[in-house]
């Protein structure tokens, strides 16, 4: 396994923040970091590129905790920043997986919203390349999110954080003992006036307040010496008004006029998710086991201005979507000899999604204008689905150098159709000389496409009317499948400098992707015929006692021809180019970069840096053309110092985006891409925390 951990910086606990000693507290540690090691025993990372962010790294970069996850992950190699909060990897839409604790967290509704605080985890460690067998349908990458807990991360604090577009932020968290119970918890609310990109250049969004609640809750109990139980319960709920620009003209004359100011446009969206895990671990001698149920509900519900957005779209669409999913998973590990360790596990889950509209459309005369007589078209559907996954795989040191880890899984879904499929996976990591990690891996994929956001439209009924598509062609999307090459060294030059290239190759059939099409900002799924994902990622890190540093490159091309599901979304034009050539993915960049620093400066004071690099996504027709390149800076400052109280307080600066670059995401054209969207300006943020 090649692990690259963007180094800890040497921040010390203070002693104003460790709890009471107890007489129990020594036994409840042990315990609790027993049972974390062998959680990671059963849930083997192996021949899989993993980097890994901590806690001390999360808190030493700009933003700290009070950072969304986005960018966090933005800041490791091959993450591409997006619209809406979205990110991609390694040249990839969407397909990752959740994983909290090493349990598989079902794939929800995604929106502009953060689902987790980064507050709330001990480490991230996002996981790619040609993945073993027990990693199944979402592949492309998985972040492990490991949480906080009472017994390694003690302590509380209480902090106010905001500044800039009226960004007003309180948090609270605390970890401990309760009884026999490991215990965190932690919760924060957050306000700002742009809650989502910009479609203008401008500093601040029209219309574009949000609020956004989430919170989580981990305890854990040692049952006996050999058992475990922990508990995860947590919740993400958001609120967002759609940012408007000034100036826009209307296009159809509705409910008596054709008068309105874009500036009045008042959509909004909802989000709303609520998570749940339970775990069992057992240990039987050389076999360890971990038992695991999960749940999750989710919901997106998009409200529009109706009379604004009809008199400028000829269309308002009220939609929602909705989904609920419990399963469960089972994982265990057999050391058989000293050269052979055995996994094997199984994955169940049930999900049932809801989908319903309301569209206000315009009647249209014979000769195709549209007549102010606006009406609604009610649609509506549900669906049940299951999603089944098996695995085995032999973890075999071949020699003291060289490991080999053989293995294949089994997935089947039920859902609108059932599909299923065999998959190979191999692996390989050599250890040539000391501090040099060679590895290699290939690995055969099976991506179903997300249930609750395939819609079946009934498209005659909006015939005649200024939302009839140009085609009723609505192929159902199909599941992607693909083979994955990957191939990477990591060296470690001295006591502080590690070193690493990774390369890899996707074909894929049916490669999913997706867009926005129409008004309401929720995803729809499509398949392409066939595509092509290719690149390599460079990376080096430096760590001693005072420095922290980072740097990453990624070059890489994600490619495609044929749209085969969803036609009716797209021009006729578009559709025709498509099917003759091969062109670029909407979120295809070709150079990414990220970079940061944190020096521990003085005592108790650290500084930090950060910035972000690219060349820029697709646009235009058939995303033949692309966006100008950008690069942005963030500087942070912290220091600790003793308060009146005698606690330990932190105070901090974050100046993000610090030249006020002005770039765009997004400018409203290419393929599934509805608005255009600009990078956030110049935003200063102040804190205030107390340990306790």
């Amino acid at each position: 396994m090649t692990r690259l951990t963007l180094p800890l910086l040497l921040l010390a606990i203070p002693a104003a923040a460790q709890p009471a000693p107890e007489a129990t507290l020594p036994d409840l540690v042990v315990q609790a970091e027993r049972a974390a090691a062998a959680r990671q025993g059963i849930l083997a990372r192996f021949g899989a590129r993993e980097v890994t962010v901590d806690r001390r790294t999360i808190e030493g970069l700009p933003g700290g905790g009070n950072q969304p996850l986005n960018a966090l992950l933005a800041q490791t190699p091959g993450v591409v920043q997006d619209s809406f909060g979205d990110i991609h990897i390694r040249g990839e839409h969407r397909n990752l997986q959740y994983r909290l604790n090493g349990v598989v967290l079902p794939e929800g509704l995604s929106g502009f919203g953060q689902v987790f605080d980064a507050r709330a985890l001990r480490s991230v460690s996002v996981l790619t390349g040609a993945l073993p067998a027990q990693f199944g349908f979402r592949t492309n990458a998985v972040i492990d999110l490991e949480t906080r807990s009472g017994a390694r991360d003690p302590g509380g604090s209480l902090s106010m954080y905001g500044g800039s577009r009226g960004t007003l932020q309180p948090s609270a968290s605390w970890a401990g003992f309760a009884g026999n119970w490991d215990v965190f918890a932690t919760g924060s609310l957050l306000r700002t006036d742009q809650g989502i990109e910009n479609p203008a250049r401008t500093r601040t969004a029209l219309n574009g307040q949000s609020q956004q609640t989430r919170g989580l809750v981990y305890a854990a109990r040692q049952l006996d010496e050999t058992t475990r139980l922990s508990v995860i319960a947590g919740t993400s709920l958001n609120r967002f008004r759609i940012p408007v620009t000034r100036g826009q003209e209307t296009g159809f004359t509705a409910f008596g006029s054709d008068a309105f100011d874009s500036a009045d446009l008042r959509a909004r969206q909802w989000e709303r998710n609520w998570y749940g895990v339970a775990a069992v671990q057992k240990s039987l001698g050389d076999v360890d086991v971990q038992v695991a149920g999960f749940t999750r509900s989710s919901s997106i519900h998009y409200v529009p201005d109706t009379v604004g957005e009809t008199r400028f779209n000829g269309v308002a669409s009220d939609v929602y979507r909705g989904s609920v999913t419990v399963g469960g998973q089972a994982d265990a590990a057999w050391r058989v000899s000293a050269n052979h360790t055995l996994r094997g596990g199984l994955q169940a889950s049930r999900e049932a999604s809801r989908f319903r509209s309301q569209t206000t459309v315009l009647p249209l005369d014979a000769d195709g204008e549209a007549l102010d007589d606006p009406f609604g078209l009610n649609d509506r559907s549900n669906r049940v689905g299951w999603l089944y996954g098996a695995y085995v795989q032999d973890e075999w040191r071949v020699t003291e150098a060289l490991t080999l880890n053989l293995g294949v899984r089994a997935d089947q879904m039920v859902q609108y159709t059932a599909n299923g499929q065999i998959s190979p996976r191999a692996n390989l990591v050599w250890r040539p000389a000391e501090g040099t990690t060679l590895h290699a891996g290939y690995a055969r994929t099976f991506t179903p496409p997300q249930q609750e956001l395939v819609q079946t439209p009934t498209l005659e009924r909006f015939q005649d009317t200024t939302n009839a598509p140009e085609s009723l062609r609505n192929d159902a999307v199909r599941p992607e499948r693909a083979h994955r090459f990957d191939i990477g060294v990591s060296q470690k030059i001295g006591p502080h400098l590690t070193l690493g290239v990774d390369a890899y190759y996707k074909d894929v059939r049916d490669l999913l992707d997706f867009g926005q099409f129409g008004n309401a900002l929720i995803f729809t799924p499509f398949n392409y015929r066939e595509g092509k994902v290719y690149g390599v990622e460079f990376s080096g890190n430096w760590r001693d006692d005072r420095w922290l540093f980072y740097a990453n490159l990624a070059i890489s091309r994600s490619a495609a021809r044929d749209i085969r599901s969803a036609q009716y979304t797209f021009e006729a034009e578009e559709l025709a180019y498509i099917s003759r050539k091969w062109i670029r993915t909407d979120h295809d960049q070709l150079f990414t970069g990220s970079a940061g620093a944190v020096l521990n400066a003085w005592e108790g004071g650290r500084v930090s840096a950060s910035s972000l690099y690219g060349s820029g996504l697709r646009r235009g027709f058939a995303n033949t053309e692309k966006l100008s390149p950008y690069a942005t800076v963030n500087l942070g400052v912290q220091q600790d110092f003793t308060g009146p109280d005698k606690a330990i307080w932190t105070a901090r600066l974050d100046v993000l985006n610090v030249f006020d670059t002005a770039y765009q995401l997004r400018d409203g054209s290419g393929i599934g891409v509805g608005a255009p969207q600009y990078g956030t300006r110049r935003g200063i943020f102040g804190g205030l925390s107390r340990a306790f």
